[in-house]
């Protein structure tokens, strides 16, 4: 059985090259803007866990005497407002990033389909969708916390009542619990981003009605797709490696320039306070912006290629959602 997944690593590459060589500034920069919002963007939700102090009935003989329990402060009225206003502005550009990763989606494969960049014409074509996608997201999301929060619930409760040995088994016990579902949530938000958006793009109908496509698809080649899970987790772990060396060597050669005019804004820092403290401002501000640059500028052939990968799986195992048919028949005659 030939299997679709291998027959896509050289097309892919060979997809990737079309599309990005020869080296065209304008694409690379719009591309660039594209993955860094189609990266993603995650948050934790953090866990508190605190401790009952224990009273005792009275002094004995022979025994510490019994302390008196710390006093709570309440924050005031002024404070919960603030706490209020950073927590909503956090959980603002959260959403907000989804919501614009989610149109990026779109605009991503749009790009790959027509092999031309165009945000702003494929984010007016293609913005609709992308709110669908943006609450599957959110509800996918909001589910999946709260599965991690009740597997973890029966170890934080013995936690909080300050039996630790009682929360840290149960803790163990709900670790593969928690391996498990963020399995499924990774695997089923990776099949919609990288098979039913395309499906979406051909069908053009709602995100459920895409999966509804999609499904027998999945079902009816299972062997097909789980050998891409297996192949693209291997891809991306090479892939992750190969960027990490390539931003490591970006970092190095940022941090000679910009290094040294730091060391010259600390050297005027006795003599020139304010010029100093610009100048190190300046360099500090100049090294995360060139690091990120680098960072983009490598993500861009990766991501290219793994979309590119995905798109050729699906097109292989059903003819009719094939986005990339030209693309496809190029590379392969």
């Amino acid at each position: 059985m030939t299997l679709y997944a291998v027959d896509a690593i050289d097309d892919a590459v060979e997809a990737t090259r079309s599309l990005l060589w020869p080296f065209d500034a304008g694409r690379w920069l719009r591309l660039m803007v594209v993955v860094f919002f189609v990266g993603g963007a995650g948050g934790s939700a953090p866990s508190q866990l605190g401790g009952s102090a224990s009273t005792g009935t009275g002094s004995q003989p022979g025994s510490f005497p019994q302390l008196p329990a710390p006093e709570t402060v309440l924050p005031s009225g002024g404070e919960l407002l603030v706490i209020g206003v950073v927590l909503g502005a956090v959980a603002a550009v959260v959403i907000g990033l989804l919501f614009v990763g989610s149109v990026m989606e779109f605009v991503f494969v749009e790009s790959l389909r027509r092999e031309a960049v165009s945000i702003r014409r494929y984010w007016r074509d293609r913005w609709r969708a992308g709110v669908r996608l943006f609450g599957f997201r959110l509800v996918l999301g909001v589910v999946t916390l709260t599965l991690v929060a009740a597997a973890l619930a029966p170890a934080l409760l013995p936690a909080l009542s300050g039996d630790a040995s009682v929360a840290v088994g149960v803790l163990l016990l709900a670790v593969p619990v928690l391996v498990g579902l963020a399995a499924v949530s990774g695997l089923v938000g990776g099949l919609t981003t990288n098979f039913v958006v395309p499906v979406m793009l051909v069908e053009g109908g709602s995100l459920l009605s895409a999966w509804r496509r999609f499904w027998p698809v999945l079902t009816g080649q299972w062997k097909q797709y789980a050998a891409y899970v297996a192949l693209a987790f291997v891809i991306r772990i090479a892939t992750g490696v190969v960027s990490g060396v390539a931003v490591v060597f970006g970092v190095i050669v940022a941090a000679v320039p910009f290094g040294i005019t730091g060391i010259v804004g600390v050297a005027l820092l006795s003599v020139a306070t304010p010029v100093g403290a610009a100048l190190i401002a300046v360099s500090v501000l100049l090294f995360v912006l060139a690091v990120a640059a680098v960072a983009l500028l490598v993500s861009v052939p990766i991501r290219t290629y793994l979309r590119y990968y995905a798109l050729f799986v699906l097109g292989d195992t059903d003819a009719g959602l094939d986005l990339i048919a030209e693309r496809r028949r190029a590379v392969r005659e």
